[in-house]
């Protein structure tokens, strides 16, 4: 133990499996006291089980060190703020909040229902709004705190998952605009996209789909192969224990990628290309100079096909 984190307080989401469980016992190791929260559910949101968090909890207890389960979903705005404050009234404060958990539904867009995109959205994107609005609250009384959220790839793009991909996105604008809220007060905010092998990425449903995405050529093979050799989760852990360091202090707003012993920082959205007139451009005009001076180049990711 490097005791670097020693006496701090967290809470992890989705801390009963994969990467949430990798983190809270990795947290553990380094001296914090954590919070798993975990509500057992499947993949796709289905059922519950106390279990689950349980196992982790007695698992970190064995080690000497100190934790507690929680059983509420980060989707409810109340149930959150239950987890945050079983922190705040076990451990006397929250000082780490880190937000992996998530499930899956995964549909083509046209065929997507209403519910498949609401689970996946609100555990996403609103269940990491409601911790960090919790947490926040306590970390600006006291100065200091360190939030890690959790983007992915899906957050550029991906076929099969468009609530997803749109709440991942959101994570990352919402990531940006807390940190910038937040980090006069002593408090990091930064979004990891990891690369692990849990049961949500290798999951045989999902494996059967991303195989068939390859063979029918919407995803390039070097993804294809990154996928199926992906890394386990204890790769991802001790880069979210870096963030939480006094260390990384200056690391505010960033997507910061994890994929085994490949640690990578995104670069800022930029404008590339302008043009600029006084005054309303015309229909005719922009079909003359889009294409020289704007779009130039640009190739339809996924053109047109016959049948």
């Amino acid at each position: 133990m490097s005791e670097k984190l020693k006496d701090k307080a967290a809470v992890v989401t989705g801390a009963g499996r994969g990467i949430g469980r990798a983190v809270a016992e990795t947290l553990a190791e380094e001296g914090v006291s954590v919070v798993v929260n975990d509500p057992g559910v499947e993949r796709t949101g289905v059922g519950g089980s106390t279990s689950i968090a349980d196992e982790v909890v007695a698992e970190i207890r064995k080690k000497g060190h100190k934790a507690i389960a929680s059983y509420d979903s980060v989707a409810d705005f109340n149930a959150s703020k239950n987890i945050i404050d079983s922190c705040v009234k076990e451990f006397g404060k929250i000082d780490i909040l880190v937000t992996p958990a998530g499930v899956l539904r995964d549909r083509m867009l046209h065929n997507m229902s209403e519910e498949e995109w609401d689970v996946v959205v609100d555990v996403h994107l609103k269940g990491t709004f409601n911790c960090m609005r919790h947490a926040s609250s306590y970390m600006r009384e006291q100065r200091w705190g360190r939030i890690i959220t959790f983007a992915s790839q899906g957050w550029l793009g991906n076929v099969g998952q468009a609530n997803y991909s749109a709440a991942k996105g959101g994570i990352v604008s919402l990531t940006r605009t807390a940190a910038l809220e937040l980090g006069k007060r002593g408090i990091t905010v930064n979004a990891i996209l990891p690369g692990a092998r849990t049961r949500m990425t290798m999951d045989p449903t999902v494996v059967a789909g991303i195989k068939q995405k390859f063979e029918a050529g919407l995803m390039p093979k070097e993804h294809y192969e990154a996928f199926m050799g992906m890394p386990g989760p204890e790769y991802v852990a001790p880069v979210v224990l870096y963030l939480c360091t006094d260390v990384a202090a200056n690391v505010n707003g960033k997507v910061i990628s994890a994929h085994g012993g490949s640690i990578s920082l995104f670069s800022e959205p930029q404008e590339i290309k302008s043009i600029d007139k006084e005054g309303i451009w015309t229909l005719d005009e922009l079909i003359e100079i889009m294409p020289r001076e704007v779009t130039k180049g640009l190739v339809n990711p996924s053109p047109p096909q016959e049948g």
